[in-house]
C-alpha cells in the first residue's frame, strides 16, 4: 500500500505543469478541482490545473516528497518526457481514480 504520491496536473490545454505530493491523491484531485472553481488565488486555481497527467506512488511520504523536490527542479522538457513515457497521448486518469 502507498503512504504517498506525487502527482502532475495540467489545464485542459495542457500548457501548464503543476508537479504536488499527497498521501490521498484523489481528494488531492478533488480539491484542485473544487480550488479552480471557487477561488483563483493559487497556482492551480489560477491555471485550472487539475486534470492527472502522471503520478508515482511511495511506500512512504518521506520518499514522495523527496521525489517532488526533485521533479520540481527540472525543466518542463525533462518532466514531459517522463509523462510521455508511460502517457504518451497525455490522457486525463482523473477518472481512473475515481
Amino acid at each position: 500500500m502507498y503512504r504517498g504520491y506525487i502527482y502532475i496536473v495540467t489545464n485542459e490545454n495542457k500548457t501548464v505543469l503543476y508537479v504536488g505530493v499527497t498521501n490521498n491523491l484523489s481528494r488531492r484531485l478533488r480539491e484542485h478541482y473544487e480550488g479552480s472553481k471557487q477561488h483563483k488565488r493559487s497556482f492551480t486555481g489560477r491555471y485550472n490545473c487539475f486534470y492527472l497527467v502522471y503520478y508515482e506512488g511511495f511506500h512512504s511520504i518521506t520518499e514522495a516528497i523527496a521525489r517532488e523536490k526533485e521533479i520540481k527542479k527540472w525543466r518542463r522538457e525533462k518532466k514531459v518526457n517522463l509523462i510521455e513515457r508511460v502517457n504518451p497521448n497525455w490522457d486525463f486518469l482523473n477518472d481512473t481514480l475515481f
